[in-house]
């Protein structure tokens, strides 16, 4: 079918209408390409892969490769189709779409041959988007207004981070000041301890080593005292005869000492000298030989003979408890309470003497008060700095051109689904917390701002989350929109660990003003009046 389309354009210029000249085009060309098809030469292939008579165009057969002959028709599987839609948005189609039986255009445009019953609902289509953008266009208005006041407080909030920052700089060099005096005081202090506690534990070490040595000595006079009652003919030396004649021997108590019992106890010897039993021998028999006197209480530093399961003697044919028993009810006093071993304890708390002497005592006390004192200024040192570096950290973060973003720091958001929580902290994390069980999974920390050159401020990224199993580690991808709150209003997860986050916030809002030549190419488009005649 050869056809041209008329055009009336109708422009708005200050409020006023001019009709412009009809302007011949195709079915199907918009506007901005109609001067390419002009009825009174030939057409040329906009590809420029040739040209054909202008007869040819729209006669639904493709003769240009790149299908701009058939505007059109479906002819050309490479061809587009322009929907003036008069009273609303224009729209381009795929070719095959025209005559299709489906209405696309919803001026019907692209259905002109089909038979099907399309009505023209372009009017009622621009009314509803129309109302949509002005809605649209108040929030964003409320929404600026928004931003102009989280502006205001972002830069409140820097001035403020900007004199707290030089308060705490002149506190810390303050308090290293006090910290310097207070660790030189200590030194001072510290040195005559250092060296009272030198005495002190020479002296304590030369104490020590002589209760040792009469520790030995005791010990040692115990053992010849055991030696020579055991020595029956006292020449020095312990025979079988004469263990096998002490029923202290018979450790496993028949009535009688035998070869073998008596032999474990000399070393499996026949004899024992007085050197061996000193070193060696005592060791083995003192707990017996004490036991059987009633005398032995084993020390937990003595060790304990290593007694073969057939000699090892029965247990007491006393009642050692109830012995004891009989003991501490003979100690208690009723009167006040207290048994005996509590009145020694108290006794001998009471007279405990102190660790030092009085001098030392006075030294070391000096001491520990100058150590605290350092201690607390270095502590309050450590403290400054951190808050001081916190400080500077933030300072240093990106909050937007004028600092409209710093208002959502230290706040946090949350949006569930089915399954999780998400919480995101603005400029520090992304977690997600199942809603049954426990724990939280840390799906990144505050990176960076990666919006597009020329809308850095719309999008964040949250990285070095938790490791997925055998995969990467999470990271949240942060889409920032205009709104007149902040809220998350999606999370999702395309690919495997890595989120989504849809938010919105008036701090992602522009001024009415930076839109409007957008908003007036809108409406220059969709107040286009085209009227299409078939020639």
């Amino acid at each position: 079918m050869r056809c041209l389309m008329v055009l009336l354009l109708v422009l708005r210029v200050h409020g006023g209408v001019v009709m412009a000249a009809e302007v011949l085009r195709p079915r199907g060309v918009p506007l901005s390409k109609s001067s390419f098809y002009d009825p009174t030469r030939d057409f040329n292939c906009l590809d420029g892969s040739g040209s054909v008579p202008f007869t040819y165009v729209n006669d639904d057969y493709c003769d240009c490769q790149d299908g701009s002959d058939e505007p059109g028709t479906a002819a050309c599987p490479n061809g587009f189709f322009h929907c003036t839609n008069s009273g609303h948005m224009p729209l381009t189609l795929p070719s095959s779409r025209v005559n299709d039986g489906v209405c696309d255009c919803c001026d019907t445009s692209d259905e002109y041959a089909s038979g099907v019953n399309c009505v023209d609902v372009c009017r009622e289509m621009g009314r509803a988007a129309r109302e949509e953008a002005a809605r649209q266009k108040e929030e964003m208005a409320r929404g600026y207004h928004l931003r102009q006041e989280m502006v205001e407080d972002g830069k409140k909030r820097k001035k403020e981070a900007e004199a707290k920052i030089e308060e705490l700089r002149k506190e810390k060099e303050e308090a290293e000041a006090i910290k310097t005096d207070k660790e030189e005081a200590k030194k001072i202090v510290e040195e005559p301890e250092k060296e009272a506690l030198e005495q002190y534990r020479v002296v304590e070490e030369e104490r020590k080593a002589t209760e040792e040595t009469e520790k030995k000595f005791k010990e040692e006079e115990e053992a010849r005292e055991a030696f020579q009652h055991l020595d029956n003919d006292g020449d020095g030396v312990l025979t079988l005869q004469e263990l096998r004649s002490r029923q202290t021997f018979d450790t496993n108590r028949d009535g009688q000492v035998t070869e073998e019992e008596a032999r474990f106890y000399l070393g499996q010897e026949d004899t024992m000298g007085l050197e061996t039993f000193l070193t060696s021998g005592w060791a083995m028999m003192r707990p017996v030989y004490l036991l059987d006197r009633r005398m032995f209480t084993p020390p937990s530093s003595t060790p304990t003979p290593d007694i073969p399961e057939e000699l090892a003697p029965p247990p007491p044919m006393y009642d050692e408890e109830e012995e004891g028993e009989e003991e501490d009810a003979e100690d208690y006093d009723p009167e006040d309470g207290k048994d005996e071993d509590d009145v020694r304890r108290e006794e001998e708390e009471e007279e405990e003497e102190p660790k030092y002497d009085e001098v030392t005592q006075r030294l070391v006390d000096a001491a520990n008060e100058a150590r605290q004192e350092f201690d607390e200024a270095d502590r309050r040192v450590r403290d400054l700095t951190r808050e001081l570096k916190s400080l500077e950290e933030a300072q240093g973060k990106d909050y937007g051109y004028q600092e409209e973003f710093r208002a959502l720091e230290g706040q946090c958001f949350e949006f569930s689904d089915r399954e999780y929580i998400y919480r995101l902290c603005p400029f520090d994390k992304a977690i997600q917390k199942p809603k049954s069980g426990h724990g939280e999974t840390r799906l990144g920390q505050w990176g960076d701002w990666t919006g597009p050159e020329n809308n850095k401020y719309s999008r964040q990224l949250y990285s070095n989350g938790q490791a997925c199993w055998n995969g990467p580690t999470r990271s949240a991808d942060i889409h920032i929109s205009c709104g007149t709150e902040g809220r998350i209003t999606g999370v999702s997860e395309p690919n495997r660990c890595e989120y989504v986050f849809l938010f919105t916030s008036p701090a992602a809002c522009t001024s009415p003003e930076d839109s409007r030549e957008e908003e007036e190419e809108e409406e220059d488009v969709t107040g286009e009046a085209d009227r299409h005649t078939e020639l």
